[in-house]
């Protein structure tokens, strides 16, 4: 049975900027990530990857609040 994903980009003139988001975030926790396909990826380089995307997601947030 083939996996279909519920992801998508309400925006699409954001895809090039969330897959450039990605990729930084990916760099900064050590996690090679390529383009396209990742399934080489563990679950927790992959989760990591996700959880630095909402850390500085939240970071962004917070510091527009106190703006």
């Amino acid at each position: 049975m083939a996996q279909s994903s519920n992801n998508r980009i309400v925006v699409p003139e954001a895809r090039d900027a969330m897959n450039k988001f990605k990729m930084e975030a990916a760099n900064e926790v050590g996690v090679n990530l390529q383009n396209g396909y990742n399934g080489h990826l563990t679950s927790r380089e992959a989760g990591s990857v996700g959880g630095q995307m909402v850390k500085k997601m939240i970071q962004s947030y917070e510091s527009g609040l106190k703006s």
